[in-house]
């Protein structure tokens, strides 16, 4: 990083307290960037190699194109490697995925997703359902979405 050529708006130097922040930050940035290439790496050398279970699992959503590997272990690290579920409703519980219906009287209104489970898991299901309608359009569920979603703003940017 070459501080010493960065200007200001009005083309004055850096301060050199700033300069001095600049390079902390840029070498904690190095430091992250270098755990995240080693943990990718760790990642991909079990998937490879491992015959743990948890591993295996892992395995199974990769088989999909719309899902990669850190939507994979995010998945099964968060839900199915060390919990037991009895039925969907607890999955998209602990998603945040559940609807909440508005009903008095007569009136019945939809809000929307609850949104009170973990939000890593409900981020990523968005991300992969985006995902899905792009590199899968053709597929059933694809179709079901289209069907009754009709022109949506989802399909529109995918």
């Amino acid at each position: 990083m070459q501080l010493a050529e960065i200007r200001t708006w009005d083309g004055t130097p850096l301060p050199s307290a700033l300069g001095v922040r600049l390079l902390r930050e840029w070498t904690k940035v190095q430091l992250l960037t270098g755990q995240l290439r080693g943990l990718e790496a760790e990642r991909r050398a079990l998937l490879r190699t491992s015959t743990d279970p948890v591993v295996r699992q892992v395995r199974q959503p990769l088989a999909l194109r719309a899902i990669g590997p850190a939507s994979a272990w995010l998945y099964v690290m968060e839900f199915f490697g060390w919990r037991q579920f009895a039925n969907r409703r607890e999955v998209g519980a602990l998603a945040g995925l559940t609807p909440t219906p508005d009903q008095g009287g007569d009136r019945h209104h939809e809000q929307g997703i609850a949104k009170a489970g973990n939000r890593r898991i409900r981020a990523m299901a968005i991300e992969i359902a985006r995902a899905w309608l792009r590199f899968q359009p053709a597929s059933a569920l694809a179709r079901w979405y289209d069907a009754r979603s009709g022109s949506s703003p989802w399909r529109a940017s995918c």
